[in-house]
């Protein structure tokens, strides 16, 4: 739970100041909307990133990355990043831009 707050914390720091974020509780952890559209967050001690249909195979081919599955079924155009794939400022930057770009080409809620 601490390292879960602390990349939450982490995350926040990187899109305070975009407009239209929000911080919210979702899928048992800490998820970021852009617009009401959710980006990327933590659960656990996983980066969740919504990567879309269209960046989800490349981006699962990168190390470290894995499918968003927490119930069973995975969820396309989700990923889930472990902790290696985004323990330095660089990744993370990396990570969430992506989730934030593509929350950014769907339309507001």
């Amino acid at each position: 739970m601490a390292s879960e707050k602390i990349n939450a914390l982490r995350i926040r720091n990187l899109v305070d100041e975009i407009p239209g974020i929000s911080e919210k509780q979702m899928f048992g952890g800490i998820a970021y909307l852009l617009n009401g559209n959710m980006a990327c967050g933590i659960h656990k001690d996983h980066l969740v990133v919504r990567v879309g249909k269209e960046n989800y195979q490349e981006s699962l081919n990168r190390k470290h990355v894995r499918e968003f599955d927490i119930t069973g079924r995975s969820m396309k155009g989700w990923i889930m990043i472990l902790p290696k794939g985004y323990e330095n400022d660089d990744e993370l930057k990396f990570w969430v831009k992506k989730g934030i770009d593509f929350a950014k080409s769907l339309p507001k809620k």
